[in-house]
């Protein structure tokens, strides 16, 4: 499996580059069961090897998860509960993750919007959700970008410093859970930003 996905994303950045992550990322999180993760990983994979910039690679996916969870806010939000379940309830599984994630939604309001970016089967709902729950989006909007942020930089972190082997960070990503992935997530936010403001201090 680990040698079919390096294959596949090989293809598709050898031809279409920063695009496979904007738009890979972008349609996952408006809702479109597509591994945007995986895609990110391998773009931080490439930048190790120097196919790709890393620091260009991190901004794109902020922006694709930004815009993607906003597009999906606003079919959430407009098309309301009668559109998400044409959507998400054809099939049993989907159904079943799209359940589990309104509930963690209305339990735990836009703080849930922050953590799904690191929980696959949440990811492609939360911004449909917020809209259906009909969050305020300015709030929606604090807690997309900042966790599309978090998410970002430590996924497209870890591929790069795991690049010299994609078979063991595709198995370190099998076997870490999501409440690690949050933690490293602002571990590696929390890092980032000592050191600005450190190197501003001493300036």
């Amino acid at each position: 499996m680990a040698n079919t996905i390096f294959h596949t994303l090989s293809e598709f950045f050898a031809r279409y580059g920063y695009w496979v992550v904007f738009f890979g990322v972008m349609l996952e999180n408006a809702g479109l069961p597509i591994p945007g993760e995986t895609v990110l990983l391998f773009a931080g994979f490439l930048a190790f090897h120097g196919k790709l910039e890393l620091l260009p690679t991190i901004l794109i996916a902020i922006a694709g998860a930004t815009i993607g969870d906003s597009l999906g806010y606003l079919l959430g939000r407009y098309g309301g509960t009668p559109l998400a379940n044409r959507l998400f309830r054809r099939l049993p599984l989907m159904a079943k993750r799209y359940d589990e994630a309104h509930g963690l939604l209305l339990k735990y309001g836009p703080w849930a919007v922050f953590a799904a970016r690191f929980i696959a089967g949440l990811r492609v709902f939360a911004g449909v959700l917020a809209g259906v729950l009909l969050m305020p989006y300015p709030r929606f909007l604090a807690f997309n970008f900042s966790g599309a942020v978090c998410w970002a930089l430590t996924i497209g972190t870890v591929g790069f410093l795991f690049g010299g082997n994609w078979e063991r960070l595709v198995s370190l990503f099998d076997h870490l859970n999501e409440v690690t992935w949050v933690v490293v997530g602002v571990g590696v936010v929390a890092l980032v930003l000592f050191r600005v403001f450190r190197g501003k201090r001493l300036r």
